[in-house]
């Protein structure tokens, strides 16, 4: 499992898209089967509150400029990769996200509610210097109503295990967001350990195979020197 960043890795992303698409050629053509699920995990793009570092949970707040230049860059990124579907967040800037590049690859485009942010309660709109302002440095010791992490880890992973037994065989992308998408990944890691923040619009791929999960890209960014070059 990889963590890539930087352009060092845009050679070997562009050999596994390679062997993909070669694979994917040779079972259209009735040689060989797909015995891999294939799925890419994706957070939304930038907002004015991840400029402000402000708790967004499940209030809805849109894309910025950014934001929307990410998405953009993320599509193209995808174009020519062989993904059948994208399942997104109902919140807009997941869905505005999950819309870039439905559109740009040309594939269907799902929302599920399952997929949007842990809530947050009283904390949604608040910065960190805010809470300790009106709640002291032991802020994170209240009860502020927020969404248990079993309850995302619950509601998320069903979503992915109900997508891949509804769209057998095919490669599916979904798009969440940043807390929704660690309690994922430590469902399907299997690993309690896991505790790593998520770029905007990054994508994490994951296969299965014997009923097991496999990270084989992780906060993959690399699309995003596009707009920051701008």
């Amino acid at each position: 499992m990889k963590d890539l960043y930087s352009k060092d890795y845009a050679i070997i992303e562009f050999l596994m898209v390679f062997t993909n698409h070669k694979n994917d050629k040779l079972i259209e053509n009735g040689i060989g089967e797909r015995n891999l699920m294939k799925i890419g995990l994706i957070r939304h793009g930038m907002t004015d509150w991840n400029v402000e570092r402000r708790a967004q949970g499940q209030t809805d707040i849109p894309l910025n400029h950014v934001g929307k230049d990410q998405a953009i860059a993320l599509a193209n990124r995808l174009t020519g990769e062989n993904w059948d579907l994208i399942i997104s967040s109902h919140l807009s800037r997941a869905y505005a996200t999950a819309k870039a590049i439905a559109d740009k690859l040309n594939i269907p485009l799902y929302k599920d509610e399952r997929l949007q942010e842990r809530g947050f309660g009283l904390l949604e709109g608040t910065t960190e210097a805010e809470r300790v302002e009106k709640w002291g440095t032991s802020w994170k010791d209240i009860d502020f109503g927020e969404e248990s992490t079993t309850d995302v880890r619950k509601r998320s992973l069903s979503a992915i295990e109900e997508a891949c037994l509804q769209y057998p065989n095919k490669r599916i992308l979904f798009v969440s967001h940043g807390a929704t998408l660690k309690q994922l990944f430590i469902t399907l890691l299997k690993d309690e350990t896991f505790d790593k923040g998520f770029h905007n619009t990054s994508l994490s791929i994951f296969e299965k195979q014997d009923n097991n999960w496999e990270c084989t890209l992780l906060n993959c960014s690399v699309h995003l020197e596009q707009t920051m070059n701008k």
